[in-house]
């Protein structure tokens, strides 16, 4: 099983602080959850202990939207909460 990156994920990594192999482990480990259109989202806490946008936080949590595509994911959008 691969994760594959939409183009449109790629765009919002850098504005919502994700890198890529975070991406990749919110799919393959994180707890998932069905949402709408037939998608799946996957959810994932990490250790931050780092400013973003000058505020402090110690855990950055990532939720990566994903389709399935044959034996695939196929990340579509991630979403970022820092707290």
């Amino acid at each position: 099983m691969e994760v594959i990156l939409h183009e449109h994920i790629k765009t919002r990594l850098i504005e919502r602080g994700v890198s890529e192999e975070e991406v990749v482990l919110t799919v393959l480990t994180g707890e998932s959850f069905p949402v709408q259109f037939g998608r799946v989202a996957f959810r994932r806490n990490f250790v931050f202990e780092d400013f973003w946008k000058g505020k402090y936080y110690r855990t950055k949590q990532v939720e990566v939207y994903a389709v399935r595509e044959n034996e695939d994911w196929i990340g579509i959008t991630v979403i970022s909460k820092y707290f």
